[in-house]
């Protein structure tokens, strides 16, 4: 997979992989804007915070 996002909130946890990372970029804007913490993973495996995400959806 391309791009992998984690999303936490009290207890629980969801991952995300996706190949597109426009996608997974509007998802962890959604899920942060909504009270997650957000993580996205790149191919690379360098992270990403909700604050880094417009640099990523620029690449």
């Amino acid at each position: 997979m391309g791009y992998k996002m984690v999303a936490e909130r009290d207890n629980e946890k969801y991952s995300f992989a996706r190949e597109s990372r426009l996608l997974i970029v509007a998802k962890a804007k959604v899920w942060a804007s909504e009270g997650w913490r957000v993580v996205v993973t790149d191919q690379d495996g360098k992270a990403y915070a909700p604050s880094e995400l417009d640099q990523l959806s620029a690449a």
